[in-house]
């Protein structure tokens, strides 16, 4: 078996594979970690070994390097101190939809914000086409990485104006025609252009978000959450334009959500996180067969 590209041997049997994912509640992590004996002897057994994990990204996509790359990734609470990301090791293929679930304060938002830098990860453990996120401009990294949260933000104005903000802090300014096709793109009616962007539905402004993060033709998106406050209308409307984007631009999509249906839906892959591990990389349609007790009893009750 290979060693990982970070030059570690990859784990011995029987060994407790110390993979890193950010909790965002301390508590939650601390309670996703208790097992009985039996279970904690399990879970140490069938954590998905890294290098078995990376044969299968490779094969689940082109023979191209991922598009991302994780490397040992860590992070600490900053009130605490505690471990909350402890060495995650992951690879997302180029042009994929890559689905992360989890149950509450396993870390899924926190190793998503790690992915553009919304913090700061170690040199040597986030990488982009092969490149170091450390190294690169911050701000170009962000458009070559765009993020959509939980709780679209809308800037004072009109939609067509929080559509051009991202181009025009690079000194370009969007047509008209280009503003009405990114709504379009974003499964909106071009004629909002000139409506004020405070009067949208929630919906509404979760896909103008989306349409301004597309704004600066990204590579690879961000979303996390992006539906949990949305209608089940505005929530499909979200998911086709996530599909859509994958087959005609190819995009790498990277999406955190609470519902095990909507990762069905649209992923092509799924990464399951327990109390910041990273436990079962699968397929959707081989949810049903993951192996770990905490990841079994997550997909049960979901």
């Amino acid at each position: 078996m290979a060693s990982s590209a970070s030059g570690q041997q990859p784990p011995k049997p029987n060994q407790h594979v110390e993979l890193t994912i950010c909790t965002d509640d301390d508590s939650a992590g601390r309670a996703a970690r208790v097992f009985d004996e039996q279970e904690d002897d399990e879970a140490r057994e069938l954590l998905l070994d890294v290098a078995d994990s990376d044969s299968y990204l490779a094969g689940a996509g082109s023979s191209a390097p991922p598009k991302i790359r994780v490397r040992g990734l860590r992070k600490r609470a900053a009130s605490t101190g505690e471990e909350i990301l402890r060495g995650v090791h992951l690879d997302v293929p180029r042009g994929v939809v890559m689905g992360v679930i989890g149950p509450s304060g396993s870390g899924k938002s926190t190793l998503l914000r790690a992915l553009n830098r919304l913090w700061e990860p170690a040199p040597g453990a986030v990488f982009l086409d092969g490149a170091d996120v450390c190294g690169l401009d911050v701000r170009a990294l962000r458009r070559k990485v765009g993020m959509l949260f939980q709780q679209p933000a809308m800037f004072e104005g009109t939609v067509a104006y929080n559509v051009r903000y991202g181009p025009q802090l690079s000194g370009k300014k969007l047509s008209e025609d280009e503003v009405q096709s990114l709504l379009r793109l974003a499964d909106l009616d071009p004629a909002l252009s000139s409506k004020p962007a405070n009067e949208l539905s929630v919906g509404q402004a979760q896909r103008v978000a989306l349409a301004r993060t597309l704004a600066n033709d990204p590579e690879v998106l961000l979303l996390d959450e992006p539906t949990s406050a949305l209608d089940p209308i505005s929530t499909q409307n979200i998911e086709d334009t996530v599909v859509r984007l994958k087959k005609a631009r190819g995009l790498t999509t990277v999406i955190v959500s609470h519902s095990v249906k909507q990762i069905q839906r649209i992923a092509d892959l799924v990464c399951l996180l327990v109390a910041g591990e990273i436990v079962e990389v699968l397929a959707p349609s081989e949810l049903s067969r993951a192996k770990h007790p905490m990841a079994r009893r997550f997909l049960e009750l979901s």
